[in-house]
């Protein structure tokens, strides 16, 4: 895409955006050198576009607050959990009032950490599936659930976490939106048909083609949004199950296919879950959440 394109994209989305600031947001803030906004007008959200300020006083002056879930099971609540809670602590929507959900198997084992005023935590058991598979498929039962019974009544947007991540850099209010899906880091610059979609027409996941191929490491919007993408996921992942068939990345799978039908508001660029292994790209500036180093034969066994 030239530079031309990029910026009639960039007035393009300004029509999605009715409020002054965000108008102020996107017109002197525009990045020329990477994609800036979707096909459907949506923002991507990228370093450089955005004054923090801005975006935070907007958010406040709202009444946003925001959930963080996150699932700490068997041997990843000891390997990741304290590091993922101690950083998001540092650089997770502050200035804005949080709300952590840690679902575990293993409650007494949760790290305590020291919230500030306008922070607070909810430790909720679960059950442990014996497949780690399992564990991702039913985290999207769990979120709706639990955003019915309990998150809907306290916060206006959710944001689901893998554990096996770390905040390095601001992870703000510019990425709150009604529907807020990741660019996948090993995808981002690869052709479509590389996407890793399931091509399996007996999964309900089966995609031909899409738009971009997104990381269930991270989403969230709304949470109203948030509950309908889990619950029409948990549901395609039961009709799989019926049919003796798992689809090939299981609920990431899902959700491509959920956000391929009912298009993300907001897209947020690789910074917000880069893998340092990749190396060095130029459009990259900032990192704002890094992969954990995956251990994979020590934690995803019975």
């Amino acid at each position: 895409m030239g530079n031309l394109q990029k910026m009639k994209c960039v007035l393009k989305c300004v029509i999605c955006f009715p409020t002054a600031l965000c108008v102020l947001y996107l017109i002197s803030r525009a990045r020329l050198d990477v994609q800036t906004c979707t096909p459907w007008s949506a923002p991507i959200i990228w370093d450089g576009m955005f004054n923090s300020e801005i975006w935070d006083q907007r958010h406040q002056t709202e009444g946003a607050t925001v959930a963080l879930t996150v699932f700490a099971v068997g041997r990843y609540l000891d390997a990741y959990l304290g590091d993922f809670l101690n950083s998001s602590e540092h650089y997770f929507m502050l200035g804005l009032p949080v709300r952590y959900y840690v679902f575990t198997d293993m409650p007494q084992k949760v790290p305590d950490i020291k919230l500030p005023h306008l922070r607070a935590m909810r430790i909720i058991k679960v059950k442990r599936h014996s497949r780690w598979q399992d564990i991702s498929m039913m985290r999207m039962k769990t979120i709706a659930d639990t955003i019915e019974s309990d998150i809907r009544h306290h916060c206006t947007h959710v944001f689901c976490f893998d554990v096996d991540q770390v905040f390095t850099g601001r992870f703000g209010s510019e990425a709150l939106g009604d529907s807020v899906a990741l660019l996948h880091a090993y995808f981002y610059h690869l052709p479509k048909e590389r996407f890793t979609y399931d091509r399996n027409p007996k999964s309900k996941a089966y995609m031909e083609t899409g738009d971009f191929y997104y990381h269930a490491a991270v989403f969230g919007g709304s949470w109203k949004s948030v509950k309908a993408l889990t619950e029409a996921c948990y549901q395609s992942i039961m009709e799989d199950k019926l049919n003796n068939v798992e689809a090939l990345w299981h609920d990431e799978s899902h959700l491509n296919k959920y956000l391929w039908l009912h298009k993300p508001s907001r897209v947020l660029s690789p910074e917000y879950c880069w893998d340092p292994s990749i190396g060095y790209r130029n459009d990259i500036q900032v990192s704002r959440l890094l992969w954990a180093p995956k251990q994979y034969e020590k934690l995803r066994v019975p």
